[in-house]
């Protein structure tokens, strides 16, 4: 497979999951304004921090309110991570690979493209915002089933899983650190009241909820809902499991000796969860750096394999 094929479906696979996980982080918070107590404040510009987009966002926006941060998140057409900007470049990159991927990709991508652009002041706006964000979401799950249903698992899908799942653990991590925040700007008194609610709706955010349940089977707090999603093995949303599957990609092409022992060094260390109070700004900096080792390793399989140019093949 020519490196350069290679690297457009590895970042088409990176910009749909973006583009879903932005959905998600924006919808979990959108829930969070119905299930919480009145009294009770939560700060929208904690999803500018987490997704390192602060000083962007305060060269467009004067003010850092609900509106501006959801904007900026889903529409704003100068943050390359938007949900609007992940869709195009998705549709940009699948536009010069479409002899490669399933013809049905294409027409999915322009729909999903095309509904999110004309119907995006649904997302922005909180009355519609529920519906267009599931509808975006669905979208990106359709496309993911197609790709799982009819695609052959040579080079082009193995780049595509180590996109998708790079992407994942990145989000994943970004959305247990949003969640963290919450909890670390609340007063004492606040905190259980709203651990009893942020964390359900993490779990939730992540379609993680119910198998939670099953598997945990105890009431849900801080450390029992970020050990599952840090650790779980079986469930495809768990960081773990993202670990595990970008080794097993990369380990099926030629010259993954540095990338699957990178993963195997983050895979090996595990962070001493014991009770909800070990979430602390300690558990901030892991989470950051766990973020900084990713791009490391983002890093490595661009050097790797896309600016492979012995041959141009990857």
């Amino acid at each position: 497979m020519l490196s350069r094929v290679a690297e457009r479906l590895f970042w088409a696979a990176r910009y749909l999951e973006r583009a879903e996980n932005t959905a998600r982080l924006v919808r979990v918070y959108d829930e969070l304004l119905f299930d919480l107590p009145r009294d009770i404040k939560i700060s929208w510009y904690n999803l500018i921090e987490i997704n390192s987009g602060t000083e962007q966002f305060e060269q467009r926006y004067k003010v850092k309110d609900e509106r501006n941060v959801v904007k900026f998140l889903l529409a704003d057409d100068t943050n390359a991570s938007s949900m609007l900007s992940s869709l195009k470049m998705v549709r940009e990159n699948i536009r010069t690979t479409r002899d490669v991927v399933p013809e049905e990709m294409w027409e999915l991508i322009n729909e999903l493209d095309m509904y999110a652009r004309q119907n995006i002041k649904q997302g922005i706006n909180r009355s519609g915002r529920h519906d267009f964000l599931n509808t975006v979401i669905e979208g990106c799950q359709k496309i993911i089933g197609l790709l799982a249903g009819t695609m052959t698992r040579d080079s082009g899908w193995q780049f595509l899983i180590m996109g998708r799942y790079l992407e994942r653990a990145d989000m994943n991590t970004r959305i247990i650190d949003a969640a963290v925040s919450l909890m670390l700007q609340s007063e004492a008194e606040e905190s259980v009241r709203l651990g009893q609610v942020v964390w359900a709706k993490v779990l939730k955010s992540q379609s993680a909820y119910l198998d939670y349940r099953r598997t945990v089977r105890t009431s849900i707090n801080g450390a029992k809902a970020v050990t599952f999603l840090l650790r779980g093995r079986f469930f495809p949303r768990t960081l773990s499991y993202c670990l595990e599957q970008i080794r097993e990609a990369a380990s099926k092409l030629p010259r993954s000796g540095i990338i699957t022992a990178r993963v195997d060094k983050l895979y090996g260390y595990e962070y001493p969860i014991e009770r909800s109070e070990d979430l602390d700004e300690k558990f901030h900096d892991y989470l950051n750096d766990f973020q900084l080792d990713l791009i490391e390793i983002n890093y490595q399989i661009t050097e790797n394999w896309f600016h492979f140019r012995q041959g141009d093949a990857a």
